[in-house]
């Protein structure tokens, strides 16, 4: 069995980099900035239902107030640094969380004890994006590296909150990334190279949370990854790299692409940015289903 790969030190800014956390309203077609920092990269932003951002930042979870534009640290003990994969769960006091010792825990929202959920399988590591609308079970990543080649194999699992009934999903294809669950827990959204010889060349697909009925959603000549369904399903939000390339590499000129009423074959691009990584890792929609959040890391000009 090949050893477990050292997972990289939380990212940081470049030289006249910033981070911007920003909000795009579909109402005014406009997106507004809700922090601008030169000291902290943050990424993946979650929505909180009481009106707050959660993401990830120097291997730690924060909060954001979108009002206030007021950043504090959550304390999550027990757990190595965070990397940038994590959701809320229904409860809106739990949050679940990818570590970089590569396994998923559950911690308390307003800090405090993380439980460990994922176990020790074989070297297998665990990246999270999804979890079912009755909080009941997590849609993760499960990575099989090869050497020095984490993406060796990456397929859709799914495991219960309690650690029990950890299934792999092999009908997905593999790599694939970013598991989601649609809202009324029908499908898991994700992105796939099941569809194509050349490598890195990602879709969004979706299936059944037992593996059947696989659907391929996009016919993109670019790369497209990390679907996220708003909380009404009426429409999704996805991130979308230049054709060419391989895997979700940070500081690219990307695109977020709007599906209104499912219909995959005509998205729309509502914003272009510097980003990538860290940008829509996660489920970022607000609860009204109006506004989704995200991050980009402009460079001031020389």
């Amino acid at each position: 069995m090949s050893a477990t790969p050292s997972a990289p030190a939380p990212r940081t800014l470049a030289e006249g980099q910033r981070c911007r956390v920003r909000i795009h309203d579909l109402r005014t077609h406009e997106s507004t900035t809700v922090l601008e920092t030169w000291e902290l990269l943050l990424e993946a932003p979650n929505w909180h239902r009481h009106g707050r951002l959660v993401l990830n930042g120097d291997g730690s979870l924060w909060t954001l107030d979108v009002e206030s534009g007021a950043l504090a640290q959550i304390a999550i003990d027990g757990v190595p640094d965070l990397n940038n994969d994590h959701v809320l769960a229904p409860d809106g006091v739990t949050v679940y969380v990818s570590a970089n010792d590569f396994h998923l825990y559950a911690a308390p929202l307003a800090g405090g004890e993380a439980r460990r959920v994922t176990g020790d399988d074989h070297g297998r590591l665990h990246f999270l994006h999804g979890i079912s609308p009755d909080g009941t079970t997590l849609a993760y990543i499960g990575l099989q590296p090869e050497g020095d080649e984490w993406w060796a194999r990456a397929e859709v699992f799914t495991v219960s909150t309690d650690g029990t009934g950890d299934t792999r999903l092999p009908q997905g294809g593999s790599p694939a990334d970013g598991s989601e669950y649609s809202p009324d827990g029908a499908w898991i959204y994700f992105n796939t190279e099941l569809f194509t010889e050349t490598p890195g060349h990602a879709q969004i697909a979706r299936m059944r949370p037992d593996g059947r009925d696989v659907e391929r959603l996009t016919y993109s000549d670019r790369v497209d990854w990390f679907p996220h369904p708003s909380p009404d399903g009426a429409r999704a939000v996805y991130l979308s790299y230049p054709s060419g390339t391989v895997g979700h590499p940070a500081d690219r000129p990307v695109e977020l692409r709007l599906v209104e009423a499912d219909a995959w074959d005509r998205p729309a691009t509502i914003v272009s940015l510097q980003g990538g990584q860290g940008t829509i890792n996660v489920n970022s929609w607000a609860p009204d289903s109006q506004r989704f959040a995200y991050v980009d890391y402009p460079r001031d000009e020389a």
